[in-house]
Parts: C-alpha cells; structure tokens; sequence
C-alpha cells in the first residue's frame, strides 16, 4: 500500500488569501511558504490560462522545501480548451489562428506542438529540483466517447499528447461520463494502462441526466490521482463565474467519510497517491484537506509540519 499525499488545487486564489492565511502572511512568497507548511502537495492552476514565466516557477521551487510535490494544470491549449488570446506565449503569437470573442479555437497542430514544447520548458525549474509531480490534462466536457469515429481521434489525441509529454508524468480527467459508461469503461482504463497514463478520479455533483463523471475510483499507473470538486449542483454548470464560484461547497464529514475506503482502495493499488481538493473559495479546501486527512489516518498519511518560523516565511522572494 502507498502513501496518500493530501493537498489543494490551489494556494492563491484570492477568497482563500482572505479566508485562510494569517493577515501577516500578505506576499506571494509567504503564502507558498507557509501553505508548504502545512501540506505536501499542491496544484499548480494557474498554467492553466497561459503558460507560465520560468522565473515564476523557479521561484515555486525555491520557496517550498525538499519533497514537496507540484501537479501543473495543462494549457488550456494542450487539452483542445479555447485559449485567451490576450494569454498567449509571445512565440505563440507568430502563428496564424482564429479568435472568436477573445478565444483562440481550433489552432493549428504546429500550434499545439509549439504550446507543449513551450510548457514543458517553462516547467524545467521543478523537473530539475525533483518537485515536479504530474501534469494535469483535464479535457473538456466535449472530449468524448460517444462513438467510434469521435472516439478514435480522441484516444489518438491522449496518444499524442502521451508523447509529447514523454517520461513526465501524465494524468488524465474526463468531463464527460461516456468515457466510463458500463460497456466503455474497460477499455478506457485499459488504454490508459497500457501506456502508464494516470486515471483522476473526480468527486462532482451528480444529476439525473448523468451529465458528470462519477466517482469512480481505478489505479491504472503507480500514480493514483482524485480530484474533489464539491457538489454544488447550482453553480458547477454556471457561466461567466470565477472558479472558486463555480466549486463553492464544503464537504461535510460524511461526505469526506464516503471517500475513506475509495482512497484506501486506491492506495492499495498504488505505490502513492494524490487526493487534492478544488473547492478553493473561502478555506474550505484546506479545511476539508485536513479532515480528510484526519480520516484517513498516520498509516495511509504522514503528517506535515504545522508550524511556520518567520524565517521560512521570509518576504525575500
């Protein structure tokens, strides 16, 4: 049985600076600092909307201490989302594409190879310091398996983007349940199996019209991965609201109970395991992070250092 690593989907967003951190704790630096007091692990979101300055991720490296693990969110780019043209990387720019209302859709395969290249570049700072985890491609709800022909350029993509991505580590989470309807599921598991790709089991707010994924939980790669997005039915299909709108919703213990045996399951079957919380607004996330925790107990999760000195906090980077 592996070890369970228990963190957040984010350290910045802005109603968890409100809600979470001291009032003294008031710089980039400090908040890393003192979020990596406290947790193991994180997730890199921010790479998601454009992909980040080297400098910045440098700086992540530097600021958090040895062992911690970063999982970066792909670019929006990498996993056929529509990109902020506003957004994009300077090299990026050079290449011809189409923008609708601000959004850059359906770029061209040169595009999207520069996009990776450029990605994974920027994140050599935390391969080079051993703190790199895994890269998040969440795919969007209109990544399917609905049929044959969709489906084959899909799974040609994920073999795409599987090379690209190369000895990195590669986690992938669906948005649309047709991956893992009853005679799917094998074979989308397998296929990720056999090429060492990580299945993200997801907790999200389930409908009538089964129009989210479940929670279903697999180990197809070393690496287990669940990612607790709440259950907000209200706001999790809205539009034109912030994240942490949209994933506005605290677990209560029993519903952090519900995931105990599905973790352990997973561990078993894994030599360690992520579970990282999205439900970022307000301290919710690192509220539910620390129960979780707590339910899972020291055999599955090694405590973390709760206590901060002034000098880890430090404001000099």
């Amino acid at each position: 049985m592996g070890r369970v690593h228990v963190g957040t989907c984010s350290w910045a967003d802005r109603t968890m600076i409100e809600s979470w951190y001291p009032p003294d704790v008031s710089t980039p630096a400090a908040r890393l600092r003192y979020y990596a007091g406290h947790f193991d692990t994180v997730e890199a979101d921010a790479p998601f909307y454009a992909i980040p300055d080297r400098r910045v991720v440098e700086n992540w490296a530097k600021r958090t201490p040895p062992g911690f693990v970063f999982h970066v969110k792909a670019f929006g780019m990498m996993t056929q989302h529509a990109a902020d043209e506003r957004a994009l990387h300077p090299e990026l720019r050079e290449y011809p594409h189409a923008v609708e209302r601000g959004r850059v859709k359906r770029p061209s395969p040169e595009m999207v190879d520069l996009a990776f290249d450029l990605f994974l570049e920027a994140l050599e700072p935390l391969e080079e310091a051993g703190k790199l985890g895994g890269i998040l491609m969440q795919f969007p709800p209109f990544f399917t398996a609905l049929d044959d022909a969709v489906l084959e350029d899909n799974l040609a993509y994920i073999d795409y983007a599987r090379g690209k991505l190369g000895k990195r580590r590669m986690l992938v989470e669906f948005r649309h349940p047709s991956w893992v309807e009853e005679h799917r599921v094998r074979d989308t598991l397998a296929f990720l199996a056999e090429r060492d790709i990580s299945y993200v089991a997801v907790d999200a707010p389930q409908f009538p019209t089964r129009t989210t994924m479940p929670p279903l939980v697999a180990a197809t790669s070393p690496v287990g991965y669940v990612r607790l997005h709440g259950r907000n039915r209200d706001t999790y299909f809205a539009r034109n609201i912030s994240a942490a709108d949209r994933f506005d919703y605290l677990y209560s213990e029993e519903e952090l109970e519900e995931w105990g045996p599905r973790v352990a399951e997973l561990a078993e079957g894994t030599d360690v395991t992520y579970v990282m919380f999205n439900n970022c607004k307000y301290d919710y996330a690192p509220r539910n992070a620390r129960e979780l925790a707590e339910i899972l107990g020291p055999e599955l999760v090694e405590p973390v250092e709760t206590s901060v000195s002034d000098e880890q906090l430090g404001l000099g980077l």
